[in-house]
């Protein structure tokens, strides 16, 4: 019999240690090494005794004698997180969903899985039947598949698969769950990652795909060790701020799809709403005309957004001005100031400037550069900019409006939205020119100064 073997784990970071020491030299935390089983012999696999099979070595495979057949995605019912996962959930995946605690990971989970038509097995760690029954009356009264199972040791769930056979496995959360395997406690590095291990095991060999609920730290990453995020297939994170309605989710890693979509969902008594047209919550209805914002035409992945961008520019009060973004990168704020002043003549190095992006969304395309320019220029001259206009175009160090990608279909979302003119680079190309909206090309700053403020 294999002797049991121990060794120290960093509570904080995951750190693996020899033996115990009161720093951990990985993360400089004090009293965070914890003693776990990391081997324990006659371990088991997921499947019950009287179930397990005998399976054949695994032999290599020329990449040309593979075979291959397109496995349909599983439609969740839910535009936004279909978009996400990039056309539904895959059979046999593991998709982890991380948030700040109180922002509605259960709450969009429970609502998934109470509309689904595939038979769902919801399994709850925090929660009792009574209290997930009272929010599943209040998000739909009529639930038709979805089973509820408050269990928090994994052979006990495994066993209740086997029994139910479901056709999705949604588990709040790994870190309640804990395995007869590791001598530790729920929520431990060990049990984190034998729990995900085993789940991971059942959903490659049954073709069920399991959803995970994952806890985060103070820092914003998910709790537990990273290594958690290497296994699992798809990570996604839903955020927000828990004093507003509006909820993003995202994609921060995916086997089977991009990375770069975007899904806001809308926080209601009944649930989570979907929302289709994201631009109704980015731009204000705000009818009087305001110096210092400008509206954007952005992508977040295949979906095109019109955001707007607020900007405040006033005389310094301290000896050193201050530069503050809100969504945007500051870093590349204080480029397009310099290029304001040194390619324009614009003196704005000894004033105070304050960026911000409505909504609450975090933005890096470049695309939105001559948006930030124009709502700089508006506030710094006092001088609105109408309501009708909107921008799509990079601006260089040179102080050249450089083109962006996919500039038609930026151009059809703004039409289609009601603006009657974009701003864009005299140097896109586009398939033609027979568009139900005024598109204006420029080539430098001052062409856009000429032609907002004369």
């Amino acid at each position: 019999m294999a002797k049991t073997k121990t060794t120290f784990y960093c509570q904080n970071c995951g750190a693996q240690h020899s033996k115990w020491q009161g720093q951990c030299t990985s993360c400089k935390e004090w009293n965070t090494l914890v003693e776990e089983v990391v081997q324990k012999p006659d371990q088991k696999d997921w499947k019950p005794q009287a179930t397990r099979e005998v399976k054949r070595t695994a032999k290599p495979l020329k990449i040309a004698e593979i075979e291959y057949s397109k496995v349909p995605r599983l439609d969740t019912r839910n535009a936004e997180l279909n978009r996400v996962l990039g056309g539904g959930i895959v059979p046999g995946s593991l998709t982890l969903l991380g948030g700040e605690p109180g922002i509605g990971k259960s709450t969009l989970l429970l609502q998934i899985s109470l509309h689904l038509p595939h038979k769902t097995l919801y399994v709850s760690g925090e929660e009792s039947q009574q209290q997930i029954k009272m929010r599943a009356e209040r998000i739909n009264p009529e639930p038709a598949n979805c089973y509820i199972l408050t269990e928090t040791k994994t052979q006990n769930i495994f066993k209740q698969i086997e029994e139910l056979q479901p056709e999705i496995v949604i588990i709040d959360s790994i870190q309640t769950l804990h395995s007869d395997y590791i001598e530790s406690s729920p929520g431990s590095i060990s049990q984190v990652r034998e729990c995900t291990a085993e789940l991971i095991k059942f959903a490659k060999e049954t073709g069920v795909p399991v959803i995970l609920i994952g806890h985060i730290t103070k820092e914003g990453s998910i709790a537990g060790p990273k290594v958690l995020e290497h296994m699992v297939d798809t990570v996604l994170q839903f955020e927000g701020d828990r004093n507003h309605v509006y909820r993003i989710l995202r994609a921060h890693k995916n086997r089977f799809g991009s990375t770069h979509e975007l899904g806001i969902y809308e926080m209601q008594g009944s649930g989570l709403r979907e929302v289709a047209n994201p631009s109704e919550i980015l731009i204000s209805k705000n009818e009087e005309g305001l110096s210092g914002t400008a509206i954007a035409s952005t992508l977040e992945g295949m979906r095109p957004l019109m955001i707007e961008i607020q900007a405040l520019v006033s005389s310094a009060v301290y000896g050193t001005p201050q530069r503050s973004t809100t969504g945007y990168n500051a870093k590349r704020l204080n480029m397009l100031l310099a290029v304001l002043e040194k390619r324009a003549g614009f003196r704005l190095g000894a004033k105070d400037v304050f960026l911000n992006v409505t909504g609450g969304i975090s933005v890096d395309d470049p695309a939105i550069d001559l948006a930030v320019i124009a709502a700089i220029l508006s506030s710094n001259e006092d001088v609105a900019i109408e309501k009708d206009i909107c921008f799509a175009a990079e601006v260089g160090l040179a102080g050249e409006i450089r083109p962006v990608p996919r500039a038609e279909q930026r151009i059809l979302e703004a039409e289609k939205l009601g603006f009657s003119t974009i701003m864009i680079s005299k140097q896109s190309k586009l398939p033609n020119n027979n568009y139900g909206i005024k598109v204006q090309k420029v080539s430098r700053i001052e062409d856009v100064v000429s032609f907002l403020f004369s």
